[in-house]
């Protein structure tokens, strides 16, 4: 049975799913001319090489050529590429798998899934080139200045039932983070507040308002004036852990975000931020079994913050 969702008419490439462009419902002339007006930053030049090489096909599996007319509704497929991508050296490590998912950790600095300038070097695209499973998808994301656990879903005819799992809030998760110290604030506790996106669309902030969003923050250890929490998302918003900590005067070391943004220089990966997805748990909803998963990467070290930050050896304190 024919599938436009899905028609497979081109194959993965380099670990990279063909991209998908649906025709509106009105239009005329070439279909040439309006991939050049519906994606600009693809040159006509670029459509024409890729027309000629068989890489422009529709859902019925026939090649666009430059005389190709437009189709109301049809779709078509092509690949996304890239002129040039910054590498991001540093690597990944399936810590489990199955017929129906894969449990991934996740290095700092490397996306989860291609967007802007990252395509090969996203975490998606890795594990799709490395072990050939087209439908491979992540059921939740965290950023790409995070480290640690990522649950994909290795089948479509699954992968529902997993991401139900984060709707209807039966994961636990938790993570560690390193931050300053603050004797007048007392943990364990529980920080609610309303996130919602700032004029700068890439941060969050806390406004007035019901709240939508939900951590629960401990102590693990204290040395001088740094100390490691321990951070158990609730609710999932977009840097939720980042605006909660921040909020209290309690910035993550190594946030470039919050409270200000301070980007680093291209390829500078001297100050990863110090936020680890550390665990997951959740009853399996296809085998149920009890899931639960850990990461084997580490934060730095409170002793390496030196004395001249207040984290000495000798005042530590473990909670």
């Amino acid at each position: 049975m024919h599938n436009s969702h899905d028609p497979r008419v081109l194959p993965m490439r380099d670990g990279v799913n063909p991209s998908c462009v649906v025709l509106p419902s009105a239009g005329q002339g070439l279909l040439l001319d309006f991939l050049v007006e519906r994606l600009p930053a693809v040159p006509r030049e670029d459509w024409l090489r890729r027309m000629a090489a068989g890489e422009v096909v529709d859902e019925f599996g026939v090649p666009a050529r430059a005389g190709t007319p437009f189709a109301a509704g049809v779709r078509y497929y092509y690949y996304r590429e890239l002129p040039e991508e910054p590498a991001i050296p540093f690597e990944e490590r399936v810590l489990f798998q199955d017929e129906h998912i894969l449990v991934a950790d996740k290095p700092h600095f490397l996306p989860v899934v291609p967007s802007g300038r990252y395509l090969q070097h996203t975490l998606l695209v890795r594990l799709k080139r490395r072990l050939g499973l087209r439908e491979l998808s992540p059921v939740h994301r965290i950023d790409r200045d995070t480290a640690g656990l990522v649950l994909f879903s290795t089948q479509r005819s699954t992968r529902g039932r997993y991401q139900a799992l984060f709707r209807e809030r039966d994961v636990a998760k938790v993570y560690e983070a390193i931050a300053p110290w603050r004797a007048d604030l007392a943990f364990p506790r529980i920080h609610e507040s309303r996130l919602e996106e700032s004029a700068q669309f890439f941060r969050m902030h806390e406004v007035p308002g019901v709240p939508n969003a939900i951590t629960r923050m401990d102590l693990l250890e204290r040395a001088g004036a740094w100390a490691r929490y321990r951070l158990a998302p609730v609710t999932g918003k977009r840097h939720q852990l980042r605006v909660h900590m921040a909020a209290l005067g309690l910035p993550l070391c190594g946030d470039g975000f919050y409270p200000e943004v301070r980007d680093p220089a291209p390829g500078d990966y001297s100050n990863p931020l110090q936020l680890l997805a550390r665990a997951l748990e959740f009853t399996d909803p296809v085998t149920g079994q009890a899931r639960r998963f850990e990461s084997r990467l580490q934060l730095r070290p409170l002793v390496e913050f030196g004395e001249g930050s207040g984290a000495g050896e000798g005042n530590r304190t473990l909670v």
